[in-house]
């Protein structure tokens, strides 16, 4: 009785260990492991070929609360421009701010808001740099201020027959230009009005909705417009590099 006792006890011990061996292996599993920072900066070069295209510039996007006031807003794609590469694509000094990261492929999509009031082009620029040169051409943006100057103001995209037919170069009204570093993508936001009006005195997004702007960038909702669709489709590339989404006040 006590042998066959001491056996069961020894078999339940087997069985345990083997059952804790197991566990420990598929937790040490480098599948499970969160992909490496490499992995996903390489990744992100293939973002646009090998994600639909509605994934990164969705047909509607929703920003609940994002505008002037906390208002919610909605934003509807209009035009999708053909893939291709950076020539022609930039004013002179932007493209002469951006050569040096290089140009695998450039995807642009015009979205109008729900009130029919705004255009707005986004962009994705995939680079051909390295992190070094992704943190390097970072740091320069960001140190001399260029996503600020109104001569580094990103082109509109802007089809015939749609709603953004009137947004050209005299239209622009807000910006932004941001240099990522975790995936090889600068993204790219330009808003403007609707109805073709000029603007004479366009306001970088980031300044367009600090609280108390009175400009008309700002308080059109002009800034919003360009800050947080920039938003959403630089988080769309991270996402699809399967790297961590960022808030702007975390973001390098």
């Amino acid at each position: 009785m006590l042998a066959a006792a001491a056996c069961l006890v020894l078999g339940i011990g087997l069985l345990g260990g083997a059952a804790a061996g197991s566990w420990l292996r598929l937790t040490d599993d480098p599948e499970d492991a969160p992909p490496t920072a490499e992995a996903t900066f390489t990744k992100g070069r293939d973002a646009w070929r090998n994600t639909p295209v509605d994934t990164l510039f969705p047909r509607t996007v929703e920003g609940l609360g994002v505008g002037p006031g906390g208002a919610d807003r909605t934003w509807t794609r209009i035009a999708v421009a053909p893939d291709s590469d950076c020539t022609g694509a930039y004013d002179p000094k932007l493209a002469q701010a951006l050569a040096r990261a290089g140009c695998v492929r450039l995807l642009r999509a015009t979205y109008l808001d729900a009130t029919r009031s705004s255009v707005i082009t986004v962009g994705a620029q995939t680079t051909r740099t390295d992190p070094a040169g992704m943190l390097a051409l970072n740091t320069r943006f960001s140190t001399r201020s260029l996503a600020e100057r109104t001569d580094l103001m990103p082109v509109p995209y802007a089809p015939k027959g749609t709603s953004a037919e009137g947004f050209g170069r005299a239209q622009r009204a807000s910006w932004t230009v941001r240099v990522l570093t975790d995936v090889p993508v600068i993204v790219y936001a330009v808003s403007g009005f609707a109805d073709g009006r000029a603007v004479t005195e366009p306001q970088p997004a980031e300044a367009a909705v600090r609280p108390g702007a009175t400009t008309a960038p700002a308080e059109s909702g002009l800034g919003h417009d360009a800050k947080d669709l920039a938003d959403r489709i630089e988080n769309d590339f991270r996402k699809a590099a399967g790297t961590p989404t960022q808030s702007r006040e975390d973001a390098p």
